[in-house]
């Protein structure tokens, strides 16, 4: 099943954001691999593609797991998490209907 994390990053991440980034992509990009990521990227803090200093107010990944709880486990693990990016992490069920 596909599950939604979606992440509230922490005010002022940026600097942590790309410090952690390569290890934090690494991890979706396994998933990618794996072929169970549906979509994943961040929410630009302002409305721009590219939010400049403004950074990003957090972040979503829907992706494929066996359970509620493994999702939730992967979630806790990611980088962006364990060092201090997000502040908050929801992991919801998910179900894909278009396109």
């Amino acid at each position: 099943m596909f599950y939604a994390i979606i992440a509230k990053d922490h005010q002022d991440s940026l600097d942590k954001r790309m410090a952690y980034r390569p290890e934090h992509l690494a991890r979706i990009k396994a998933l990618q691999d794996q072929g169970k990521l549906l979509l994943a990227g961040p929410f630009p803090a302002i409305d721009a593609i590219d939010p400049g200093l403004d950074g990003f107010a957090g972040s979503l990944i829907v992706a494929e797991f066996i359970s509620l709880d493994e999702a939730i486990l992967w979630a806790h693990e990611d980088p962006f998490y364990t060092s201090g990016v997000y502040a908050s992490i929801e992991v919801k069920p998910f179900r894909k209907t278009l396109p």
